[in-house]
């Protein structure tokens, strides 16, 4: 059993008052997590609401009628509550109504667990991501040497936890199934969107342009679709927990570029599925997006896991300077290069220390990049 971090930051939140949300994409572990919170509390119950008892049962406004269903429990897990109609207003009741029970909520989708929580639960919840697994995960079950002769691997199918230590034939089988039968489900489902074609056409060309800067221009020419269209499908899929915007840093100097955006896969494994390209790395001709995708996604795991609250971005200028990462956060700032290969310099830093002279610089390469995760 590979322990996810998450967990321990989640348990030292129960029992304050709070109905703690769990988000994340599908078949990364939130039903795992879920039975594992089950385990440790013994007065506790699971519930599904898949379900269409549960559904039906808990689709309702009368406490009385919801205490009776819920039970004299401690703990109360409701696992897929996007399913529930109105979930936020009934965890609202549930929240104020009986404080003394810890409501905790879990949903793959943001469309339900997002947009109709954020009002009724205003002040009442917490919420928490959950990930595919994390390097630093990893390291409860191996060593650094071990987890260092498998980033060839991790960069070509990713750390879903179904895929992650499988056989290469069968990864490809779970990544494909992945990708084409649970990734757009809840964007169908909730948005009736009318074009799939047109959200499958955009992913192709997004998982063909990380590393690079995206044009919202020239993606609507490529697509033959409107600039809010495609503005709109991206923001769905953000949503859906499968790709994540990185914006342009730009204190207003004039070279600056100041609203750039670069577009990443939350997993690299899924990335591959939707260009059908798992090629070992000596084969491809993508490699240096790989690194930086994976190297910016793992230190947004570290980061959200140990609850460090930071700024992120990229910065580039309209004569080719560029680098790939910066951080900020309490007032300091590092800029980042990212470079499979050991050797060669970090060129655009001289430029971007003379504009901000107070940010540190690293490349980060195979040979140090713990140092940079973690």
């Amino acid at each position: 059993m590979i322990h996810r971090e998450i967990q321990s930051v989640i348990e030292k939140q129960l029992f304050k008052g709070k109905v703690i949300i769990i988000y994340g994409p599908r078949r990364v572990g939130k039903t795992t997590l879920s039975k594992l919170l089950v385990e440790k509390e013994a007065n506790s119950r699971y519930i599904n609401c898949d379900l269409l008892e549960n559904k039906a049962a808990l689709e309702t406004t009368n406490s009385s009628v919801l205490k009776s269903f819920l039970g004299n429990y401690r703990l109360v897990i409701l696992d897929e509550a996007h399913q529930i109609r109105d979930v936020g207003r009934v965890l609202k009741i549930l929240s104020d109504t009986f404080p003394e029970i810890q409501m905790v909520a879990t949903g793959s989708s943001s469309f339900e667990l997002g947009n109709r929580l954020a009002e009724p639960l205003t002040g009442r919840s917490r919420e928490y991501m959950v990930y595919p697994f994390s390097m630093t995960e990893l390291l409860t079950v191996k060593d650094r040497i071990e987890l260092n002769a498998e980033v060839d691997w991790i960069l070509r199918f990713g750390l879903y936890p179904e895929v992650y230590g499988k056989p290469e034939h069968e990864a490809m089988e779970e990544l494909s199934q992945i990708a084409s039968t649970y990734l757009y489900k809840d964007i169908l489902q909730y948005e009736q969107i009318k074009r799939p074609g047109l959200l499958l056409n955009l992913l192709n060309a997004l998982a063909l342009q990380i590393g690079n800067e995206v044009s919202l221009n020239e993606l609507s020419r490529m697509l033959g679709e409107t600039v809010p269209t495609i503005q709109r499908y991206i923001e769905l899929l953000e949503k859906a927990f499968v790709i994540f915007r990185l914006r342009s840093y730009s204190r207003n100097l004039r070279k600056e570029i100041a609203k750039g955006q670069k577009i990443y896969f939350y997993d690299l494994g899924i990335r591959n599925a939707l260009i059908r390209n798992f090629n070992p790395l000596n084969l491809r001709n993508d490699t240096g997006a790989l690194w930086e995708n994976f190297c910016i996604v793992e230190r947004m795991k570290f980061n959200m896991n140990q609850r460090r609250f930071v700024n992120s971005w990229f910065w580039r200028t309209y004569d080719q300077k560029e680098v790939d990462y910066i951080e900020e956060e309490g007032g300091t700032m590092k800029a980042v290069e990212f470079k499979l290969k050991s050797g060669g310099s970090f060129k655009s830093s001289r430029e971007f220390k003379a504009n901000y002279p107070v940010a540190t610089v690293m490349t980060v390469t195979r040979d140090n990049f713990w140092e940079f995760m973690i």
